[in-house]
């Protein structure tokens, strides 16, 4: 019996596989199929295809057209002995945003989270790169490990509604302490 679960050619739906780990997609498999013509199935899978084709292109990440890279760029001892962050935010995702606010935690050189922090980097202008700079009192430069963005406070694009930006982060240091998500 041939299966009426609909399968895509790679050269016309190269995504398939990817979208079948990345999102979970369960595909039923018909009994007598053979009901149905190649014709038949040939439309279904072209269809299935399409679909799954639109429904990558449609979520945040490709809808935006880019992506928003967050780099912690520099540290830098203050005069009273804390540590100055640097951070620059390149945005390539054809949003401005007016709201951008991050909680991240900073990780000791043990890699014990020694605080949390929690940075407004709005606003984001759209196809520019901004410098903010930010500081984590009582604590050393050369004793942070790692800071790690645990969760977006804010994500809002100028004049729109909020949106999950995780997506369209890369992150990147140029510091001693690694930034990760």
């Amino acid at each position: 019996m041939t299966s009426l679960a609909p399968t895509c050619d790679h050269s016309v739906c190269p995504l398939k596989t990817t979208l079948d780990q990345d999102l979970g997609i369960v595909f039923d498999h018909y009994q007598n199929s053979h009901i149905l013509g190649d014709g038949v199935r040939s439309v279904l899978n072209a269809l299935f295809c399409a679909a799954l084709f639109g429904a990558v292109h449609m979520s945040p990440a490709w809808a935006e057209g880019g992506i928003l890279t967050v780099e912690l760029n520099k540290f830098e001892v203050t005069e009273t002995a804390d540590c100055r962050t640097f951070f620059l935010f390149r945005n390539d995702t054809g949003k401005s945003f007016e709201a951008f606010e991050l909680s991240l935690a900073i990780l000791n050189t043990s890699g014990v989270i020694d605080r949390l922090l929690t940075i407004d980097a709005s606003p984001i202008p759209v196809a520019r790169t901004t410098l903010k700079l930010f500081e984590i009192p009582e604590m050393r430069c050369a004793d942070i490990s790692e800071v790690l963005l645990h969760e977006i406070e804010a994500c809002k694009p100028q004049n729109e509604e909020p949106l999950d930006c995780f997506p369209l982060l890369d992150l990147v240091s140029r510091t001693s302490a690694t930034l990760v998500k």
